[in-house]
């Protein structure tokens, strides 16, 4: 408006000695101008309402458009499943995920019996330096693979994975993250129901939980992902799909000890021995704000879900217990799974641990909530753990007996859940999951 304005000034000035035709040619070229500028901002608008912003502003994902292709069975595979349509950014993360692992050139090959740690994390980029910083201090990360989960795409956090040099790493994202979807499912849709909205009275559409609440896309994407991220990880990715073995899942706010791997080895090694019973091997204690017992003694006790491994004869049967998983009423996955999914197993589900915690739970604010510049979640930036002599190489003693902790307290059997996991299309949605690379023996919905 102001270059109009000076050009109108400037206009009526030479009115004096030009033709009046002069100053209707000037206010066409000043309503152009107008014109133009309307019509980039109605595009720019356009471009938001069908297009994720970070796949406007980030145009290093188009490239992948353009090199990568994925595989002709995974449309095979696709069509027979009912997933959400997918907009321009899910469509190119399920692309990113065909990738191979970074770093190649840095470690060409890995120990066979190596075990692959999957690190998930959402927005809390953070969090997420903290715990890049400590599993590069971790003795032996270099013979494994690191797989880092995103729930949607946020680029501060690509390029904090971007930057580690210290391993072979391999970033997925989850394609169909409420995170990724602006204006429909599974992300917020315009009809959606919310809070405690009447359908009938609101006209809009949605389930509500045993409480009576509508769904919540930012809390819903908790379960959704650690659920996709669990099938893809095992029957998905090419570089995982084989594997027989455990796989070590982290999240983005447990700080990882030196020690870790290497007690992880020796846990995992000795488990059938010393607790064939066990499901899985833990590297830090059921109760996240233990640092252990200190004894000579190896602890068998409940699953936490810090710093938790497990191999495929498990996975297997966690993943025929897809439909208790998907309809239960929480959102929560841990919770899920202590109350639903390993009471239906049939008898205790134990975990094997040393008696010192080589990982611990640092987080101070929810997954969700991100990492605004003027909120912290660390306490002045900083995280402070004391890593003692101790735990920065192996501690684990071959010749310890077993402590069994029978009937701890915690989520049981019987508890119905938190509630936020009342809508029929997230419970769908879950299922739909569960069939992904496993089509031909669908997980009945019914």
């Amino acid at each position: 408006m102001l270059l109009c304005h000076s050009e109108e000034q400037f206009r009526g000035f030479m009115a004096l000695n030009k033709k009046p035709r002069i100053k209707d040619a000037a206010f066409r070229r000043c309503l152009s101008v107008v014109l133009i500028t309307l019509l980039g901002v109605g595009l720019l608008l356009f471009l938001l309402q069908t297009n994720p912003v970070s796949l406007i502003l980030n145009p290093a994902l188009n490239e992948i458009d353009q090199r990568f292709e994925l595989p002709n069975n995974f449309s095979q595979y696709k069509s027979n499943l009912n997933l959400p349509k997918q907009n321009s950014l899910s469509i190119l993360l399920e692309k990113r995920n065909q990738l191979p692992p970074r770093n190649l050139d840095l470690f060409p090959k890995l120990p066979k019996d190596h075990i692959s740690i999957v690190l998930y994390v959402h927005n809390r980029p953070q969090y997420l330096q903290v715990v890049v910083e400590s599993l590069s201090r971790v003795v032996g990360i270099s013979e494994t693979l690191l797989i880092v989960s995103h729930d949607g795409y946020f680029e501060d956090m690509n390029r904090i994975v971007e930057g580690i040099r210290f391993c072979q790493v391999k970033q997925i994202f989850a394609p169909y993250s409420p995170h990724v979807f602006n204006s429909s499912f599974p992300g917020v849709s315009p009809t959606d129901c919310k809070g405690k909205d009447d359908p009938v009275k609101q006209k809009c559409k949605g389930n509500t939980d045993q409480y009576g609440n509508h769904r919540s896309p930012k809390i819903v994407s908790l379960k959704h992902h650690w659920w996709w991220m669990m099938n893809t990880v095992w029957d998905g990715l090419q570089e995982t799909h084989h594997i027989l073995g455990h796989i070590l899942f982290i999240e983005e706010d447990h700080y990882i000890f030196p020690n870790a791997y290497r007690n992880l080895q020796a846990l995992v090694a000795l488990k059938p021995k010393k607790c064939p019973n066990c499901y899985a091997a833990n590297l830090a204690p059921s109760d996240v704000k233990s640092m252990g017992e200190a004894w000579e003694s190896l602890i068998a006790e409940r699953i936490g879900n810090v710093g938790y491994a497990f191999n495929r004869t498990v996975w297997n049967r966690i993943h025929r217990k897809a439909r208790e998983f998907c309809f239960f009423d929480d959102y929560n996955w841990d919770i899920t799974m202590w109350a639903e999914v390993y009471p239906s197993f049939g008898g205790p589900v134990y975990t094997l641990r040393g008696p010192r915690t080589s990982a611990v739970h640092f987080g101070k604010c929810g997954l969700h909530q991100g990492q605004g510049e003027s909120v912290s979640c660390i306490d002045n930036g900083v995280v402070k753990i004391r890593v003692e002599e101790a735990d920065k190489a192996g501690n684990i003693n071959s010749k310890w007996g077993v402590h069994v902790y029978e009937h701890q307290a915690g989520y049981q059997a019987g508890f119905k859940g938190w509630g936020g996991w009342g809508d029929t299309r997230d419970r769908e949605l879950c299922l739909e999951f569960a069939n992904m690379y496993r089509f031909r023996d669908r997980t009945s919905p019914s």
